[in-house]
């Protein structure tokens, strides 16, 4: 498998140097992916049809640029991102990797404590973008609970009744919980959040860097992004601590990390099934 001769041919007269070969990478479930080989160097490359993911990876740029200019945790430069035919794509420095050290969660924890510090006056964002294959909205709100809510957890509900993954009475729950919910953790100020973040999307370079990939960026709690990093774990605890360190978190955030976690088990519960729905259940059902 290889990239098709219209997105090679962009690339080349991009990069001004010619494609010496390319292999298929692992790029997870929506994309394909490869590593292109040139003469001043390796590039990643990720393809999708344009059609079905429409902004997909203009959304994934905006979000690494906003991350950027942070100027704290490291993520992959974008090289070029565009359309060729029925297909986009997106081109970004390559990343060689290994496995996480100590050292390396410890940093990154700092890193990203620093870019949660990065505010707005609202929560959300200025454009849509991409929770795994679904659409993210990412509507304005003054407090989090009413993003949270209307943005995050209806959408998501909604879709899985009408996937009859969800009964009418597990809908009847979440309205209980979202009239609790603001009373259940203390507004602070947005924060820029990466929006994705599992072990998944953490890479470490040889030289012990931390780098984020694949945002779902937008300004939320940042109580949300730590949550996510416990829903499959890979995370050390010196992350956490130095983290806490370099920005503390409220007291009791540990018991709120099912809560926000409710958002990415029902993005997984809509795309993979009902494996997910005990999850769920359970989760609503500790706060009610």
């Amino acid at each position: 498998m290889t990239p098709s001769k219209g997105i090679l041919a962009i690339v080349e007269a991009h990069l001004s140097t010619a494609i010496t070969g390319s292999r298929f990478v692992s790029g997870g479930s929506i994309n394909i992916a490869y590593e292109l080989q040139t003469a001043t160097g390796k590039y990643f490359l990720k393809v999708n049809h344009k059609t079905l993911y429409p902004g997909m990876f203009e959304a994934e740029a905006q979000g690494l640029q906003l991350m950027t200019q942070t100027g704290t945790v490291r993520v992959p430069s974008i090289i070029l991102q565009g359309d060729a035919g029925n297909e986009s794509f997106l081109l970004l420095e390559w990343i060689d990797s290994k496995r996480g050290s100590v050292q390396a969660t410890t940093l990154l924890g700092t890193q990203l404590a620093d870019m949660h510090r990065n505010t707005a006056e609202r929560f959300g964002l200025d454009h849509d973008n991409y929770m795994g294959s679904l659409p993210q909205s990412n509507r304005k709100h003054n407090k989090w609970s009413d993003f949270f809510v209307q943005e995050r957890l209806q959408p998501m509900v909604s879709m899985a009744v009408d996937k009859r993954l969800l009964e009418y009475a597990d809908a009847g729950n979440f309205e209980k919980l979202y009239a609790k919910l603001p009373e259940l953790f203390d507004e602070e100020a947005p924060a820029l959040l990466h929006g994705d973040l599992w072990s998944g999307n953490y890479l470490t370079t040889p030289a012990d860097e931390p780098y984020l990939i694949d945002p779902a960026v937008y300004y939320g709690n940042r109580e949300a992004d730590l949550a996510m990093t416990t829903l499959f774990g890979g995370f050390s605890n010196e992350f956490y601590l130095s983290y806490h360190e370099a920005f503390p978190l409220s007291k009791g955030w540990q018991q709120r990390t099912d809560l926000w976690n409710l958002y990415p088990l029902l993005v997984h519960l809509n795309l993979f099934g009902a494996g997910y729905l005990g999850r769920v259940r359970d989760a609503v059902n500790s706060y009610l």
